[in-house]
């Protein structure tokens, strides 16, 4: 609940008379900033709150007796002081130094500025708008900025539709299985604007999709107008033919309702037999401009408009979500519509927003469906990590992950016994490849017990001993929790005595899909002793037996598979802050802050690692890295997670990682000689088509090469078994270049430690978007496939079966040496770039200093080892090495030690610094080596060698090239 405390009464100035004649509002100054009451517009008082000098936080009320829900994301009030405010011209200005913020004292319109008094958000229009939820008054918002802007927009957390810049894009911010909405967008002019709500929002056009029938002509295959053809097949066999208005199969309630009555449609009908459904016709509009288009599928779908295919496109049956396309459609000009879609129990539909107006398509407007008031924060900065500095300074600081947290993950869908972890981490061991984690996925407790937190018996006889054997191979083990209960636990029906528990599920007979089915539910998280209950049974029987890392899958969270927002909504009512539609996307932030808050009080000095399914503005504070869901193994999708890990970094969140191979696997892929789990034996093909299994060697191939260089290195899937030494031939490219890329990783470690403390630090980035470091290089700030690994590797992933090459873009500004052969090439051009199967283009920019260490098994395996500066010649450069304990919370207090590096060009000199800080264990003598990388040096062919050797104490050390 915002704090207000007013220092004056109304001030005479803000009396004074407007031009025109009219009298100007009102307005008070408080300890923390202004209360504007103009004359007119949306909001009858507007609180500007100084959260710092280069933040401001506006509240817009347009009743200022409603109570206002309190902030889940923000962790700040205002400051007092260290701000002014006036009159000027019919408008109160607040300076807060780096940034101020004008308000019409006439309709309330604001314009903020940054630290150089330039204007770079103006408010265009605003408004709020009363709605009845669940019998309780609310009102719905929405505000438009920059009307007509040719700024670049980033952010709004993780969409798999392959946007990089956001400015002319629709975003809904509504979490999913496969997408994180955060609501905080940051701009190219260096400013950001974290929305304070949890409801459904959206960026872009502010109405929401609706079915094709609601804004086109639609005409069937005989050019009867008011539908399209639906044709429905079995077996090739065509069995109906009807008119369809609307293409209406996207929730499990619309396939209930609208799925033909056929008896031979059924699904006893149709079981083992191929079904598959084609709608033909044409669609025409009497609005001429760019119409955008989502794709609403699972299971097999092919879109084709004028005869050209548009999506070809493939989820698993249970894992809808949609695909975005646009089309240029002329006023009163037909085009031509064919979408088939082969369901095995999925779901599809199309939805269509008409053009914008050209100013409002190139705003940068948000709408959220329920809340008490506008409320948001503006953050300026002169650079974008310094937006994301602010965004963190509001939601949280992001802590520092443990060291471990970087190494390869090894995961499954899943390990069904103890032994069988166990297993892979000791094969990993005995193969010398680098490994520091093992996974525990769900299902470890009896069939029937699901948030127990028992073990089976049966499988897992001793869990303690599970995890101590984990730690004995000097790994770490993490495990699978959830915030679902079966109602039979002792545990659901301790929430359900609370009132707790989301109870519709269980009164509506809704059964999951284990074994039989069970009722079940999740839990509210929404007040301190729902979540201390969450976490003390957790610890009663999970956490005291000692693992690393907690898995909080399904966060979104999905209470019923495939439910429409307003059946979701109704389904998690009520909720401890007020109906379900008003928290709609918070539960990751609540659910993970459970754990976490917990975690610090009883294990004070360690470091916690929280992998969470789903996330929201703040969620980075509880230790929580997110991950891209239940993706699938199509090459689509591969490339889909370039630009999704990246927005999620300009969303403030920066520990991201995703399913190397993609979770879900087509049939095709899931021969029993590829590993074919136990899930699947009974579909899986005895033997995959030999053109099928090359296909899937390469896809995981090159999708394993963008893990090695994401923010966490994790394999995982269901379908095909992911080890290295199970999915990859003996012998062959593939598991060496699989085994070189996770040994590159472990190489790079002190690069990629160093880089990770920044993110605590100076609340850096890993995975960073062009535009973060080449701010003034226009061509880069579209690109939607490269990023920079740190400050200094350019990484360009490789997603297109069959490709021995790609175009890769180097940003303007510096040089840059490729990876591999050393070639030099100046920045602001494309290049060709060779990629062989086994490698993926990297590049690395002049002045560059890049620390590599030895091969190693595990991150502390050799914390004494030499390690080798790579200094990449031709322009001046600095790094700093960062290291510490790895584990522990002594880097808060000062437990660290930094190590300066600095490159002079001009007189070939690299100096190795004093030494700053210590810490436990700090390894006090070094030994340094020096390699200069100058054109036409591979990086790669001998990352061993050097040409000058140092024995560092502590003290600068100067070394000539």
């Amino acid at each position: 609940m915002m704090k207000m405390k007013v220092l004056a009464s109304v001030s005479a100035l803000a009396m004074m008379v407007c031009a025109g004649s009219a009298w100007a509002g009102t307005f008070e100054k408080t300890a923390t900033g202004v209360i504007v009451r103009p004359d007119s517009g949306a909001e009858k008082e507007i609180v500007l709150e100084v959260i710092r000098d280069d933040i401001i936080h506006v509240v817009g009320l347009d009743d200022p007796k409603r109570a206002q829900i309190p902030s889940l994301m923000s962790v700040v009030e205002g400051q007092k002081g260290g701000f002014t405010v006036t009159e000027e011209g019919g408008a109160v200005v607040l300076k807060a130094g780096k940034s101020s913020a004008k308000v019409s004292l006439s309709d309330g319109n604001l314009t903020f500025y940054n630290a150089a008094g330039e204007a770079v958000l103006t408010e265009a229009k605003s408004s709020i708008t009363p709605v009845t939820v669940e019998g309780q008054p609310y009102v719905a918002t929405q505000a438009q900025f920059n009307r007509g802007t040719g700024e670049a927009f980033y952010g709004l957390g993780q969409h798999q539709n392959a946007q990089m810049n956001l400015n002319g894009e629709d975003v809904e911010i509504r979490q999913h299985n496969m997408d994180i909405g955060i609501p905080f967008v940051v701009s190219d002019k260096n400013y950001g604007l974290l929305w304070d709500n949890n409801s459904v929002t959206r960026f872009g056009d502010p109405k929401r999709y609706g079915h094709l029938g609601r804004d086109l002509k639609l005409s069937d295959v005989k050019g009867k107008a008011g539908a399209l053809t639906a044709k429905y097949y079995v077996d090739g066999k065509l069995i109906l033919t009807r008119r369809e208005a609307v293409i209406d199969y996207q929730f499990l309630s619309d396939v209930a309702k609208n799925w033909p009555k056929d008896k031979a449609l059924t699904t006893q009908a149709t079981q083992g037999k191929q079904v598959k459904v084609v709608w033909e016709g044409t669609l025409s509009t009497d609005k001429t401009g760019r119409h955008k288009f989502r794709l609403y599928s699972s299971d097999y779908a092919d879109l084709t408009l004028d005869g050209k295919k548009t999506l070809s496109v493939w989820r698993q049956n249970w894992n809808p979500w949609y695909h975005n396309f646009e089309v240029d459609m002329t006023a009163g000009k037909p085009v031509q519509f064919q979408l088939e879609w082969k369901p095995s129990g999925g779901m599809v539909a199309v939805v269509h927003n008409d053009p914008l107006p050209d100013q409002d398509r190139h705003s940068l407007t948000l709408t959220s469906e329920v809340g008490t008031g506008l409320n948001y924060y503006f953050i300026s900065s002169d650079s974008l990590d310094g937006v994301i500095g602010g965004y963190r300074h509001v939601t949280g600081q992001a802590p520092l992950m443990p060291k471990w947290a970087y190494g390869f993950w090894q995961s499954r869908q899943r390990y069904e016994t103890s032994e069988q972890a166990l297993g892979v981490l000791k094969e990993y061991r005995a193969r010398g490849w680098p490994i520091d984690n093992i996974v525990q996925d769900w299902f470890y407790w009896p069939e029937d017990q699901w948030g127990s937190h028992d073990f089976d018996k049966t499988r897992f006889p001793d869990p303690k001993g599970y995890v101590d054997e984990v730690h004995k191979l000097n790994a770490r083990i993490m495990i699978s929790i959830w915030g679902k209960f079966y109602a039979n636990t002792a545990n659901f029906k301790e929430y359900e005595a609370k009132g707790y528990m989301w109870m519709g599920n269980v009164k509506d007979g809704a059964r999951d899909w284990v074994g039989p089915g069970y009722l079940n539910s999740h839990y509210s998280p929404y007040n301190q002793e729902a979540r201390d209950i969450y976490y003390r049974q957790l610890k009663d029987k999970l956490i005291d037996l000692g693992f690393d890392a907690w898995w909080m899958d399904n966060t979104e969270p999905d209470v019923r598979s495939n439910t429409s927002p307003e059946e979701f909504a109704k389904l998690i009512t009520p909720t401890q802050m007020g109906p379900g539609a008003v928290v709609h996307n918070a539960y990751a932030l609540m659910n993970t802050k459970a754990m976490y808050d917990g975690l610090k009080r009883d294990q004070p000095d360690e470091r916690q690692f929280i992998l969470t399914r789903s996330g929201f503005a703040g969620v980075q504070r509880n230790a929580a890295a997110v991950w891209s869901g239940d993706t699938v193994g199509r090459w689509n999708n591969l490339h889909d997670q370039i630009s999704a890990g990246v927005q999620t970094g300009f969303s403030g969140v920066p520990n991201w990682t995703h399913d190397i191979g993609g979770y879900a696997q087509e049939a095709r892929y899931q021969g029993a000689d590829v590993g074919g789990l136990q899930e699947n034996r009974s579909t899986a093909a005895a033997q995959i088509k030999p053109e099928d299994l090359k296909e899937w060697h390469e896809l995981n191939l090159r999708w394993f090469q963008f893990g090695a260089f994401s923010p966490l290195f994790r394999s995982h899937g269901e379908g095909v078994k992911r080890e290295i030494h199970i999915i990859s031939p003996e012998g062959s490219d593939m598991r060496d270049s699989m085994v070189w890329y996770d040994k590159l990783r472990y190489r790079l470690m002190p690069y990629i430690y160093a880089n990770a403390s920044d993110i605590y630090f100076n609340s850096g980035t890993l995975m960073r978007g062009l535009a973060m470091d080449f701010p003034g290089d226009a061509n880069g700030k579209n690109i939607n496939d490269e990023y920079m690994f740190g400050k200094a590797i350019l990484v360009a992933p490789v997603s297109e079966y069959g490709a021995r090459s790609r175009k890769v873009y180097l940003p303007a500004g510096t040089d840059w040496y490729d990876f591999y052969s050393g070639a030099k090439a100046s920045g602001g051009q494309t290049l060709e770039v060779n990629a062989p199967v086994t490698q993926m283009p990297l590049f690395v920019r002049a002045g560059a200093i890049i620390p590599f260490g030895p091969t190693i098994q595990y991150v502390d395996e050799k914390p004494d080892a030499p390690l080798v500066f790579h200094v990449y010649t031709g322009k001046d450069g600095s790094f700093s090495l960062y290291e510490d304990d790895g584990v522990s919370n002594a880097y808060v207090k000062g437990g660290y030690s930094r190590i300066p590096l600095t490159y002079n060009e001009a007189t070939g000199e690299l100096i190795i610094g004093d030494r700053t800080g210590s810490f436990k264990g700090m390894v006090e003598n070094r030994t340094f080596r020096v390699r200069f990388i100058t054109p036409g040096v591979s990086t790669s062919a001998a990352m061993d060698d050097y040409s000058v050797e140092v024995a560092y104490t502590g003290k600068a050390i100067t070394v000539k090239k």
